[in-house]
């Protein structure tokens, strides 16, 4: 019987969390390596601002039409097809982006690349919450989302060591599919280990034989799931949007260069895979889940007051190896620190909670639901933020024009804040998501 089988050891689940990582590098890598080409791709086939626009709309167009069903998928099939399954869509979609100069054709490649990565990151969280649950969970989750976000950095630092393939847009979008392929070829080597492991050890909670997943069930969750939903969308409808526009904000409203504008906010990417696995391994360690993100959220609340009303503060200097050096305010530093730690401990807490409040077959339609969420929140804020921006005529000229968007921001926190307190309130008891820590169970 599969109850009678030992548990994986530790390098077993090692190996399959950096097979499953190294999916996810190629993932974020391709989505990212559109970015640093967009003035070449301005150049040679002449595409407009707007045009440009659009290949990053079809992507978030293309997840939310498609993660529900990625989710449905994920759970009636296995996570070891899903991850295959998706990661060949995303390498189809790297080839489709590079082959023509066509933009319908480009368009078309990221409008699959969509299709396939959201539900690779949801097939890939539904993985380490079934082989770390009860164990290094959070910490798993952290050294997966900083591989992940390596990705991203990667590509942005392209430009410096592939150099050399800068002289027009396809070659560092060939290596970018080059990159995808070597993310398909970790998918395999996890459907091997995965494969070898359903006969050999007891991986995740065993199953009754009569058990069916009913799809007329499958998205009904108790309201704690729902929190943890809620302050996931405005969690990253805050951060992200903000990102969108926070080079340029920092150029006009603070007076400060577009390269030390652009370092000031490498920091959020790079504190979030330094500081991501620390928090993690925190928090497997002592519990209180749903407090760390009541903390995270209430760090965050006057962030962007702050940055807008705070005088600047004196120079200092600012060094991130391998990227660069500058003089930045130190009031603009320490914000932006702080919402890197922050945009480090949420996710750190966020995603594996899940995991502790949510039927392990009913997982993956958990995480594409509120990836799906969080998605829906990402596309509008930044049209809101825009608007208010041009409402209010934000500009070098004018930087009071930004505070109508920083309140708005603000109010996000303060909702998110709310949730989290809506959250720790309910799971306070102990059986509850405060007491869950490494080498404990979760409920269903």
């Amino acid at each position: 019987m599969q109850t009678s089988l030992p548990a994986p050891s530790p390098m077993y689940r090692w190996a399959i969390l950096l097979c499953v990582s190294l999916a996810m590098f190629g993932n974020y890598y391709v989505y990212d390596s559109l970015w640093p080409v967009v003035d070449l791709l301005r150049q040679d086939p002449g595409f407009s601002y707007g045009q440009i626009g659009m290949l990053s709309s079809a992507y978030n167009i293309a997840a939310l039409l498609v993660l529900l069903a990625g989710g449905y998928f994920i759970d009636r099939f296995g996570t070891k097809k899903a991850i295959t399954l998706f990661a060949c869509i995303c390498l189809g979609a790297a080839v489709l982006t590079v082959v023509s100069s066509r933009f319908e054709v480009i368009l078309a490649g990221r409008f699959l690349l969509g299709i396939g990565a959201e539900p690779l990151v949801v097939a890939a969280t539904t993985v380490l919450a079934k082989w770390f649950k009860g164990k290094e969970l959070s910490f798993a989750f952290g050294i997966n989302l900083s591989i992940s976000r390596l990705g991203s950095a990667s590509a942005d630092w392209s430009t410096s060591f592939a150099s050399p393939l800068y002289i027009n847009w396809q070659d560092p979008l060939w290596l970018a599919t080059a990159i995808a392929g070597l993310s398909v070829t970790a998918a395999l080597l996890y459907w091997v280990l995965e494969q070898r492991a359903e006969s050999r050890y007891q991986v995740g909670e065993p199953q009754a034989a009569d058990e069916r997943i009913e799809l007329k069930n499958l998205y009904k969750f108790s309201p704690s799931y729902w929190y943890i939903v809620a302050l996931c969308v405005v969690f990253y409808a805050t951060v992200f949007p903000f990102r969108s526009f926070a080079i340029d904000y920092f150029q006009q409203a603070h007076g400060i260069t577009r390269e030390t504008a652009g370092l000031l906010s490498s920091l959020l990417p790079v504190a979030a895979i330094i500081l991501t696995p620390l928090f993690g391994l925190w928090v497997d360690r002592v519990g209180h889940r749903a407090l760390f993100m009541a903390v995270g959220s209430l760090v965050m609340l006057p962030l962007f007051l702050a940055v807008t009303y705070l005088p600047a503060g004196p120079d200092i200097f600012l060094w991130i190896p391998l990227i660069g050096s500058a003089d930045v305010p130190l009031t603009l530093f320490a914000v932006i620190f702080l919402l890197g730690a922050v945009f480090s401990l949420i996710p750190a807490v966020m995603w594996p909670s899940v995991a502790y409040i949510v039927d392990q077959r009913r997982l993956g339609s958990a995480f594409a639901l509120m990836t799906l969420c969080q998605q829906l929140g990402w596309a509008v804020v930044p049209l809101i933020v825009g608007a208010l921006n041009d409402r209010f005529l934000a500009g070098a000229e004018n930087p009071s024009g930004y505070a109508p968007g920083m309140w708005f921001y603000t109010g996000l926190a303060a909702t998110g804040l709310w949730f989290a307190y809506k959250l720790w309130h309910s799971e306070r008891g102990p059986n509850g998501l405060e007491s869950m820590h490494a080498r404990q169970g979760g409920s269903a």
